[in-house]
């Protein structure tokens, strides 16, 4: 009851507040006249007014933005009306909400809000002087928080926001308040100009324009479909026919609406290679410990079963760390007494792909950092790794880089764009690699979840700074090499716990994980959150998922049993655990495991198991 009462004390002193200012206005007015002052009066000064929009979520989220789907407008508690927001942070996520206010230079705010529940923080951001915020560690009933700031000089919008704090329960807000001068009318953008396609793919198009001031974002049109919403003057088409024609066109948005669309551009998409790069409709990919024995026993190529349809060779490894000089040659007989001669793996080689299997060379893994942070590194790495191509005859390259290999520089901020040389020099060898050896070579890459599916929550450093510089680092490099890449295959072992699309985490060696980390890669997801950088869906036929065959293999072994309930759900929607997919995907192209000396080693049983499973 008390809190009802301080709420209409609010209300009727600002309205009182209000009157009085009106009357000494007419007042003033009338003596200005009078007095025959009128032309020299001083210009009046904006009004100070209500600024934030749906302060009491009486019209749910509009105006709001909230981080990962962690907020919800609810109807009790409320502070005040018939609604309140509910924000509730899991794991990795504040469960931040905000909205972005047109304000004057130079002016004076106060900020208020009412909170109550666990952890809440209400604060603004972009002032152009100091950034302020209130919080409050626990509130058991509605608690007011307040504070004031002022604009800079250039500063004509701010940004509002609530945030709870990690793993804490949830919190709400109410009410929430920004009173001060109101900033110049929003006006619709111009229309984009200089929209441009670069260098298509099979499936994509990359198109840039000019930026337009005072826009917001941009909507990208592909004929009269809107496809894709983006912050940045840059957009790339996905999911596109090879071959086939297209239009597109760009127009800008801001909250005071959307602007005419730009001139229309056309480009045809190349023929590209056949999908799966004439794999089989399901394939089986396995690592063979080829320069080492790890504990497994040497496995001489020609002893490989006709189960493994694509077999990578493990490992190129470089002379150094950031040489980009990669080497390969056999076990040394002392470690590996049963190493066949270089003459016989040449031919075991050839053997293998007159049965109709690919042979890839392996780059990296787990002790051979490649950091090309130079032109001159990334040159001599295709030249280096041509050299083993041809040497032995192979069929393509797969890139396993853990570690250290890839992050990313402090503000490089979009995947889609990259700005990291070690980043834009990988991307730059391997499609230079793929040029040289045409559509049918064979790419192939197995990134660990750290820098693939922790992307949904963290992008490198982050937009302040602080985070691990490899969080999702390799999204950038499946994404400007996707219309080359045949498969990817993301290592679902020695990881912890990840966060799915439903906003839950998932833990290694069981279906639920599998099933999630895999649907992350079909479906696509927001990197970072931001809903305007979305890393676009691969291709059913594009993803196999990466396995340990054994206990001894890597941490998060798979038993056969939750091996066959991740396939029938992902590809028959049966069989399913907690995780829902958002979708059915047959074509899913199979399974990876580290490695066939392990599979051996544990008596082929987790080959035998993908030899007897029924896809359909």
């Amino acid at each position: 009851m008390e809190r009802t009462r301080d709420r209409a004390r609010d209300r009727t002193g600002r309205r009182a507040a209000g009157r009085r200012a009106r009357w000494v206005a007419v007042l003033s007015a009338a003596l200005l006249t009078l007095g025959g002052l009128v032309a020299t009066a001083t210009p009046a000064q904006a009004v100070d007014s209500e600024l934030a929009v749906n302060g009491g979520f009486e019209a749910g989220l509009t105006g709001w933005s909230c981080s990962a789907g962690s907020g919800a407008a609810v109807t009790t508690p409320v502070h005040g009306g018939a609604a309140a927001l509910k924000a509730t942070p899991a794991g990795g996520d504040n469960a931040k909400c905000s909205q972005t206010v047109t304000v004057k230079p130079n002016s004076a705010y106060t900020l208020s809000g009412w909170v109550q529940g666990g952890y809440a923080y209400l604060g603004v951001g972009g002032t152009g002087t100091t950034d302020v915020y209130a919080w409050t560690p626990s509130a058991p009933s509605w608690q007011k928080l307040s504070t004031t700031f002022r604009t800079g000089a250039a500063t004509t919008s701010v940004t509002l926001y609530t945030h709870g704090w990690y793993g804490t329960s949830a919190y709400h807000a109410d009410d929430i308040s920004l009173f001060g001068p109101g900033g110049a009318p929003v006006e619709i953008p111009a229309a984009p100009t200089g929209l441009t396609a670069g260098s298509p793919g099979s499936t994509s198009v990359p198109l840039s324009w000019n930026p337009v001031a005072g826009a917001a974002e941009y909507h990208v049109y592909r004929g009269a479909a809107k496809v894709a919403t983006v912050t940045g003057a840059s957009a790339t088409a996905t999911g596109l026919t090879p071959q086939t024609a297209y239009t597109f066109q760009v127009t800008a948005a801001n909250s005071a609406g959307e602007s005419p669309k730009s001139a229309a551009v056309s480009v045809t998409t190349t023929s590209g290679g056949t999908p799966g790069g004439g794999l089989p409709a399901h394939a089986l990919v396995g690592y063979l410990h080829t320069s080492f024995a790890n504990g497994s026993g040497y496995t001489r190529l020609a002893d490989v079963p006709e189960s493994w349809d694509v077999i990578n060779l493990a490992f190129g490894e470089p002379t150094s760390v950031t040489s980009g000089d990669i080497r390969f040659s056999l076990c040394p007989a002392a470690e590996c007494p049963n190493v066949e001669s270089a003459a016989e793996f040449k031919a075991a080689v050839k053997a293998k792909q007159a049965a109709g299997k690919k042979v890839l060379i392996s780059i990296g893994g787990q002790n051979g950092q490649v950091q090309l942070a130079s032109t001159g590194a990334r040159d001599l790495f295709v030249s280096s790794v041509s050299k083993i191509i041809d040497e032995y005859g192979l069929d393509g390259l797969d890139i396993d880089f853990e570690g250290h290999s890839l992050s990313l520089n402090t503000g490089d901020t979009d995947f889609r764009s990259p700005t990291t040389p070690v980043v834009v020099n990988l991307i730059s060898a391997v499609k230079s690699l793929k040029a040289k050896y045409g559509k049918d070579f064979i790419l192939t890459m197995a990134p660990e979840t750290f820098f693939v599916q922790l992307g949904y929550q963290f992008y490198g450093s982050g937009p302040w700074g602080g985070q691990d510089p490899r969080a999702g680092s390799y999204l950038p490099v499946i994404h400007a090499l996707r219309d080359d890449l045949t498969l990817l295959h993301v290592q679902h072992y020695n990881s912890g716990p990840i966060m799915g699309l439903d906003n839950q985490y998932h833990t290694m060696g069981s279906s639920d994980f599998h099933i999630a980390m895999a649907d992350m890669m079909l479906t696509g997801f927001p990197v970072a959150g931001n809903q305007s950088r979305v890393f676009p869906p691969l291709r059913p036929d594009q993803v196999a998922i990466g396995l340990p065959a054994s206990t001894q293999a890597a941490g998060g072994h798979t038993s056969p049993a939750e091996v066959t309930k991740t396939l029938d759900c992902l590809t028959k929607k049966t069989n399913c655990g907690s995780y829902q997919t958002h979708g059915t995907y047959p074509a899913l192209r199979g399974l990876m495991t580290w490695s066939i000396n392990w599979d051996r080693y544990n008596q082929w049983q987790f080959s035998r198991n993908f030899d007897a499973y029924t896809w359909s």
